[in-house]
């Protein structure tokens, strides 16, 4: 029970037993953090290039809308694979890298063209806060301790049956005005959600570390680069809608 608890993460690429289901065979490479580092480095480079790609095709561009779509789907069967076959991490990872490009740069345009300048001030605080983050868990001044961890996994399970809630009623034409209102209320939710998708790259952090610690063999270190980039996506797309909200209460 300790050792599961020790391992919680908010991500769902990131469950309690993923690391403590494999082990290394004698002889073989093993996880390291700068090989972890490396690898979500290049998922992201995968993922701008993407991204880029889509965004220079412009708001114009009639299969944009098909673009997305298909990125989209095929995003979230990749991701589901990666989950189920974490053995398979080296091949699906980058794919996965550059569907959600291609799905965030099709976003990003449809963003851009109602709200200039929106999407670089994203961009730009996506990355800061995964920097700034990085540094205060590394130097200590933030602490994946079990209350942080509980916290966090109860907060983002929360939002995961709000969201799924929001999807359900959509197919009967029901809006949750608490997600999509650039109210008062709803931009507070905004704050609170992106604040909870940040914390999770604390977990990330951790469960990426203790997976090293553990002796993990070398694949795994894809799977926690594609646990990172799950939550960087995440974390990009609120930006992006709460930065939406306050534009639009400007309007």
């Amino acid at each position: 029970m300790a050792s599961a608890m020790t391992m919680r993460s908010g991500n769902p690429a990131l469950t309690a037993d993923t690391f403590a289901k494999y082990r290394v065979l004698p002889g073989a490479e093993r996880m390291t953090l700068s090989g972890t580092v490396n690898k979500t480095a290049l998922s992201l480079a995968i993922l701008l290039v993407a991204a880029s790609y889509v965004w220079t095709r412009g708001a114009t561009d009639p299969s944009l809308g098909l673009w997305i779509m298909v990125s989209v789907v095929a995003g979230f069967v990749v991701a589901l694979v990666t989950v189920f076959k974490p053995t398979w991490a080296p091949y699906t990872t980058p794919v996965y890298a550059a569907l959600e490009g291609a799905a965030l740069g099709g976003i990003s345009v449809v963003f851009e063209a109602r709200y200039p300048g929106i999407v670089s001030q994203a961009v730009f605080l996506t990355f800061g806060t995964l920097g700034a983050l990085l540094v205060a868990y590394r130097s200590g001044v933030i602490r994946a301790t079990e209350n942080f961890k509980l916290g966090v996994v109860a907060a983002t399970g929360g939002i995961a049956l709000l969201y799924g809630l929001s999807f359900v009623l959509g197919f009967f034409g029901v809006s949750v005005p608490l997600i999509h209102s650039s109210g008062t209320f709803g931009i507070l939710f905004s704050v609170f959600v992106v604040v909870i998708a940040a914390l999770n790259l604390v977990l990330d952090f951790d469960f990426i570390e203790q997976g090293v610690e553990r002796g993990a063999p070398k694949h795994m270190e894809w799977y926690g680069a594609f646990g990172l980039l799950v939550t960087l996506v995440w974390l990009y797309l609120e930006i992006l809608h709460l930065l939406a909200k306050l534009q639009s209460r400007q309007r």
